[in-house]
């Protein structure tokens, strides 16, 4: 004899009244029918419709009413049975509503575990915070004390700098003295071998003094006490001035040195004894990594309410992932004992530093093999 139809109580659908589960919609019979006895309603709770509850910020609950005592091992399994047989069917049942659901645990005794739960956590994340916020403070203690430390060191540096320096000054003014009588033959006549001799000590004190007086100003600027006396002025006198400090090396490395400044060009806002310093710098940089026969140009061009300032070479140029190493002041980018061009690497540090005073910005494109261009730009 067929046994008679049932229909399920959840997609309403006959089924077998012997079977376990709908063949239907998947849902289990003796869980629809306990469901049925509490009077609660499949699909209630889905997922998006769950109310907020404490229990949502309790991790665990079932192994610590376990531990509380007041919930067997055995029974959990069962709730957790129960949970998930909602989860078979797209539905939601939290754990604590389960366990009230088939009568393991009170609602006063769940309130109570939750509670003590969230106060459990709730003095952790307390903990957590004040540990980190003790962290934070701790490790900036660190940085202000290493940037303390930077700082009384770099101001070692310059004071030792800039006291070696006027200390070099007076024997130095002393050789160039001496020499200068020398080749003058103040002291009796000379002859052609011993002019030459002098005249290669005169270019080399020449070399000793610029980097002394470099020193002197570094140490200056990185004290703070770079004082800039701006004037309106004409770059005439300063390119000029480039000029004829500069033809004679560009010659003798045969370089051709142009100067492009046109006529029209306006009198510009600045300290006019830096600025020239900042553009000696670059050209003098530029016949340094210039090999024989290439360009070295210094232009200067009206754009709108400034004039900007450039040098152009065809040197060796710069790496793009070394440029900013470039304004590192006593770096070289080649830091060999056996390196092909000399220098201190103080200048373009303080060339940007100066330039930074006027309120503008040094700009430097490069390519590797094809030459750099060094520029800013200064109010008219």
């Amino acid at each position: 004899m067929t046994p008679e139809l049932i229909s399920c109580p959840q997609c309403g659908k006959s089924i077998d009244p012997n079977a376990s589960l709908c063949d239907h919609c998947g849902v289990n019979l003796a869980l629809a029918a306990l469901l049925a006895e509490r009077d609660i309603q499949p699909g209630a709770e889905k997922i998006n419709d769950i109310p907020i509850s404490p229990e949502l910020l309790v991790p665990r609950l079932g192994d610590y009413l376990i531990e509380k005592g007041v919930l067997q091992p055995e029974n959990l399994g069962k709730a957790l049975d129960y949970q998930r047989s909602f989860e078979a069917v797209g539905q939601t049942k939290l754990i604590g509503q389960a366990l009230l659901d088939l009568g393991f645990v009170g609602r006063e005794t769940l309130d109570q575990v939750v509670t003590e739960q969230i106060l459990q956590l709730q003095s952790a994340l307390q903990e957590a915070n004040v540990e980190l916020e003790n962290r934070v403070l701790e490790r900036t203690s660190e940085l202000e004390n290493a940037l303390r430390r930077l700082a009384e060191l770099n101001q070692l540096k310059s004071n030792f700098i800039a006291n070696i320096s006027h200390e070099l000054r007076t024997p130095l003014t002393h050789l160039r003295g001496y020499i200068e009588l020398l080749v003058d033959e103040g002291l009796g006549p000379l002859t052609s071998d011993q002019v030459s001799a002098l005249k290669v000590m005169k270019k080399s004190e020449g070399r000793l003094e610029k980097l002394i007086e470099d020193l002197i100003q570094f140490s200056l600027v990185a004290q703070g006490d770079l004082d800039l006396n701006i004037t309106r002025f004409s770059l005439t006198e300063a390119f000029k001035e480039i000029w004829d400090g500069n033809i004679q090396k560009a010659k003798a490395a045969k370089i051709s040195l142009l100067v492009n400044l046109p006529k029209n060009i306006p009198t510009v806002q600045g300290d006019q004894e830096k600025i020239t310093w900042v553009l000696s710098q670059f050209v003098d940089n530029a016949l340094k990594f210039t090999p024989e026969g290439g360009k070295v140009h210094l232009d200067a061009k009206i754009e709108s309410q400034v004039v900007t300032l450039s040098v152009f070479d065809t040197g060796i140029g710069i790496p793009d992932d070394q440029l900013n190493e470039i304004f590192e002041p006593f770096h070289q980018l080649d830091g060999s004992a056996t390196r092909r061009y000399g220098g201190t690497g103080m200048g373009l540090s303080m060339a940007r530093q100066i330039v930074d005073a006027h309120g503008s910005k040094i700009t430097v494109r490069s390519h590797l093999g094809e030459g750099s261009i060094f520029e800013f730009s200064l109010s008219v």
